[in-house]
């Protein structure tokens, strides 16, 4: 590498560790003010840590958390995907309006938590019990609306992104290189992807920045959700933005070579997870790709139990703890897929699967 490629590479570091470094600060800056706005994370009664687990070390989270951002610069500089261009000064406006709707809707959320509730949507307009299933119907994480209302819809990536101090679409973005993997040497117009469980379509637009021409799909069952995934993605005329169940896919078999799955299947109820890769399988080419990112699960990274274990005591995530011990191996075996790849990246995990033929 000649000098000027050297300076060029280190500015490239520089910009984006500000820019990262700074949505890290305000987001984890809003954390800190929804706590203290909250009655305390902690609630009297919960179940304590489990012994195996030890007690939860800040230092094993802070290295997990650093380690994702070396993680991403590493996968920018090999060209899997370019760096983000997501600290912007036109943007600061709305920014800053979804900050003080996220802020406006913590007491909301923590009178939830501390009263249990975590189905109050079952009695509001939009959770028709005809249309939706009742493990749906619920107000995962507390949020108001669950997933059934336009309110809800506008702040959901930014609650993830406060939750997860500013590395929410950075773990994403782990899911984004193994697309870039599979692509390498591809005609992207010739691939068909679909997105499962998009939700406001945040990930989607990702991956078609950096494959523009790719035919894709995204597909959620919220029709508030998808509302907004088909703004967010009107830039792509080519992508096919749809309402459905994992479940039950409203698609002809064999008919995409790559499905992505971003953090869908720790809400879901083990039944349900085992129906969704059977569908998986049924849509997707043989030899086709499944990608998976999800919670990380017991054992993934040392010190980080503790953690995992806590999120469903202080979160409403009623399938979260059934989770953290599954297996997805002898389902996905089952159901025709075989292991490839397995990457962690603080509080995710990413795993390739490949069909058989």
């Amino acid at each position: 590498m000649g000098l000027f490629d050297t300076t060029t590479a280190n500015l490239g570091r520089a910009r984006y560790a500000a820019a990262q470094g700074l949505r890290s600060a305000f987001y984890g800056a809003q954390y800190a003010v929804a706590r203290r706005q909250s009655a305390g994370f902690n609630r009297p009664g919960e179940a304590p840590f489990r012994p195996e687990h030890g007690k939860p070390d800040p230092r094993a989270l802070r290295r997990a958390f650093f380690r994702l951002w070396a993680q991403d610069r590493a996968n920018i500089e090999a060209g899997l995907y370019a760096a983000p261009n997501d600290v912007r000064l036109r943007d600061l406006v709305s920014t800053l309006k979804r900050s003080q709707a996220f802020l406006r809707d913590v007491r909301e959320v923590d009178r939830r938590r501390v009263s249990r509730s975590g189905v109050e949507v079952r009695q509001g307009p939009g959770a028709d019990p005809e249309r939706y299933p009742a493990y749906y119907r619920q107000n995962f994480h507390y949020q108001t609306d669950g997933w059934l209302s336009d309110d809800s819809a506008r702040l959901y990536d930014h609650q993830v992104e406060t939750l997860f101090t500013g590395a929410g679409d950075a773990m994403r973005r782990m899911a984004l290189a193994e697309i870039s993997r599979e692509l390498k040497g591809r005609d992207q117009r010739a691939v068909r992807l679909l997105d499962l469980a998009c939700g406001t379509g945040r990930f989607t637009a990702q991956i078609l920045r950096t494959f523009p021409k790719l035919r894709a799909s995204a597909l959620d069952l919220s029709p508030n959700y998808t509302a907004r995934a088909r703004k967010a993605l009107a830039p792509w005329p080519q992508v096919d933005v749809m309402e459905g169940a994992a479940e039950a896919l409203p698609l002809e078999d064999e008919s995409f070579d790559l499905i992505v799955s971003v953090y869908l299947f720790h809400e879901l109820p083990v039944k349900i997870r085992e129906k969704a890769i059977a569908e998986a399988a049924r849509i997707l080419k043989p030899g086709g790709l499944f990608i998976v990112a999800d919670s990380l699960q017991f054992g993934d990274t040392e010190g980080l139990d503790p953690f995992l274990e806590y999120f469903p005591e202080g979160f409403h995530e009623p399938y979260y703890k059934q989770f953290l011990g599954w297996d997805f191996e002898p389902v996905m075996r089952a159901t025709g897929f075989q292991p490839e790849r397995l990457e962690t990246a603080f509080l995710t995990k990413v795993r390739t699967w490949r069909l058989g033929a």
